[in-house]
């Protein structure tokens, strides 16, 4: 199966992002029965190839000429993933409102940045060191953003259940007042998705941080363990709230938010109880499968 994926090139996902272009430019010409279908699937099929092509040239050896090359640290790496999450929101956004036109912006700055990501390739890669500060400062101020979204849609929550509850007994106009249902409802599903993607980025950032860190993911970490669990409940909420549309009229998505503020004590105490949390001690350079790590300024001295 590995062997099959590293035949993957650029041109593949390309060539399916520009088939699903020419199918949106259809619409200029009339109706075609099956075309939603077919972008779906084109996209689909682009998202496969794009992932895998960016997963095989992390792990892939012949991307490292040697081991103090970063892992995912080039120009045309990072073009890559912002083309990658560009084509993401495409396919969330169409799925939402099939009946719009959004393919006309959004391909072909999928295409051009996918171009200019060809066209930087010739530039030489960071080292590992450079590598490592950039995704931590990804991995921390996503997460960061994530947390506060959180922290955000919680209050949302509790202001949405105080709302009904005095509605109920008629004292909405009473004393104090707070934000209207709707209001409250619309920020709790806005701090929801802009959570998800937030914490999201933040768990892919720490992934390729700790694989050019270490070497290794460190899955048993308490951090890294509860930081999964937080976005993979995220994402079942949001997929929730935009798949039934009853939980966008009652208190389903608000308790679904409430539960990811429990989610997220678990993660933030999962990441300052482990070493995850702490001060950075990290050993030398851990070697990669199948080669050699060279040696740090501790280890020459």
């Amino acid at each position: 199966m590995v062997a099959v994926l590293r035949e993957i090139s650029v041109t593949c996902f390309f060539t399916s992002y520009l088939v699903v272009l020419v199918l949106e430019m259809l619409r200029v010409v009339g109706r075609f029965p099956g075309r939603g279908l077919a972008v779906v699937g084109m996209m689909a099929l682009g998202l496969f190839t794009h992932v895998s092509y960016l997963v095989i040239r992390a792990i892939a050896p012949a991307s490292r000429p040697s081991n103090d090359v970063g892992l995912l640290a080039t120009w045309t790496d990072w073009l890559l993933m912002v083309a990658l999450g560009m084509a993401v929101s495409f396919v969330i956004l169409y799925r939402r409102r099939p009946d719009t036109v959004i393919g006309f912006f959004f391909l072909p700055t999928i295409l051009a940045t996918i171009g200019l990501a060809i066209g930087l390739d010739h530039l030489p890669p960071f080292g590992r060191t450079e590598a490592v500060e950039t995704w931590r400062s990804i991995h921390g101020w996503a997460m960061l953003l994530g947390s506060g979204t959180v922290l955000v849609g919680f209050l949302a929550g509790l202001m949405y259940l105080v709302q009904s509850s005095r509605l109920k007994r008629k004292r909405a106009g009473a004393g104090w007042r707070l934000p209207t249902l709707e209001t409250l409802g619309r920020l709790n599903r806005h701090c929801l998705v802009l959570s998800t993607v937030a914490v999201g980025t933040g768990v892919v950032a720490g992934f390729v941080m700790n694989l050019n860190r270490w070497g290794h993911v460190g899955w048993t970490d308490g951090g890294v363990l509860f930081s999964c669990l937080l976005f993979a409940w995220l994402l079942v909420s949001t997929w929730v709230e935009y798949t039934y549309p009853a939980a966008r009229q009652g208190r389903k998505i608000v308790y679904l938010t409430l539960a990811s503020f429990g989610f997220l004590v678990l993660a933030m105490i999962g990441v300052l109880s482990s070493s995850h949390g702490h001060a950075n001690t990290e050993p030398t350079w851990p070697a990669v499968v199948g080669e050699h790590a060279p040696p740090t300024e501790a280890v020459r001295r």
